[in-house]
C-alpha cells in the first residue's frame, strides 16, 4: 500500500488514546495525513460539533469510541447501565457526523468511517448492553453510508474483535492461559489480529482506493464471526 494514500488529508479520530486510537494516528500519519488526534469523551451533546468546528477542514472523520464494556447478565442490568454506554458509544456518532457532513456534501468528497465491534454480529453470553449499542453503530452507518453515497460521501465500518488492543485486550488479559486458550478454540487464525493490521485496513477504508464501498461493515475477527 503506497505511503501517500492519505497525503495532504485532514483527518479527526476520537478517542485517540483509547482502543485503536493510539494505531491508528500512527498509521494515518505514515500514510501522509494530518491527524487532528481527540482525546475527549464527547458525552456532552454539545462536545461533537465543537470539536468538528474547530478542526476546521477535514477530509475524513475515524470515529473510534470505546468504554470498558459491562458483563452484567441481561436481567440485572440497569437503566445506568444501559443509558451509560449508549452515552458513551451511540450518541456521539450521529453527532459527530451531522457536523461534519455538510461541507464534505458540499465539496462531493469525504469519508467517515467508524471503528466498532463484531459484538454486534455474533451473540455473546453477558454482552446485551454492549453489543445493543455496538448494533446501533452498525445500523446507524450502514443508513447513513446508503443515504451519503450519491453525495460520493462514503461512510463505512470496521467491526472488530480478537483485534490487539490497549483497552480491550491489554497484555494482562493476553497472558492469561485461559485466555490463550480461547483465543485458539474461537477464533480460526489462532492469534489476535495485530493493531497495525487492522489499522493499515482503516486507512485503506479512508483513502481514495476505497471509494466503491459504501455503508458496508467490514468484519475483522480472524475469523472469529464465522463460525
Amino acid at each position: 500500500m503506497s505511503h501517500q494514500n492519505l497525503a495532504g488529508k485532514r483527518v479527526l479520530i476520537t478517542h485517540a488514546d483509547q482502543f485503536m486510537g493510539p494505531e491508528l494516528c500512527r498509521v494515518f500519519a505514515e500514510h501522509g495525513a494530518t491527524v487532528l488526534a481527540n482525546t475527549d469523551l464527547l458525552r456532552d451533546a454539545d462536545a461533537p460539533a465543537a470539536i468538528v468546528g474547530a478542526a476546521g477542514h477535514l477530509d475524513i472523520v475515524v470515529v473510534n469510541l470505546a468504554i470498558a464494556a459491562p458483563t452484567t447478565v441481561a436481567t440485572a442490568v440497569t437503566e445506568h447501565e444501559w443509558e451509560d454506554t449508549f452515552a458513551a458509544l451511540v450518541h456521539p456518532l450521529p453527532r459527530l457526523c451531522r457536523a461534519a457532513l455538510p461541507a464534505m456534501i458540499a465539496r462531493r468528497q469525504g469519508k467517515i468511517l467508524l471503528m466498532g465491534s463484531a459484538s454486534a454480529l455474533r451473540g455473546m453470553k453477558r454482552a446485551s448492553t454492549y453489543s445493543a449499542a455496538r448494533g446501533a453503530q452498525l445500523a446507524y452507518v450502514q443508513a447513513l453510508g446508503v443515504e451519503m453515497a450519491p453525495h460520493n460521501v462514503q461512510v463505512n465500518a470496521i467491526a472488530q474483535n480478537f483485534v490487539d488492543n490497549p483497552t480491550y485486550f491489554p497484555p494482562e488479559v493476553q497472558a492469561n492461559p485461559r485466555f490463550q486458550e480461547r483465543l485458539q478454540r474461537e477464533v480460526p487464525l489462532g492469534r489476535l489480529v495485530g493493531a497495525r493490521e487492522d489499522a493499515e485496513f482503516a486507512a485503506y477504508l479512508a483513502s481514495e482506493a476505497a471509494n466503491c464501498f459504501v455503508g458496508q461493515v467490514f468484519p475483522v475477527c480472524g475469523g472469529w464471526v464465522g463460525r
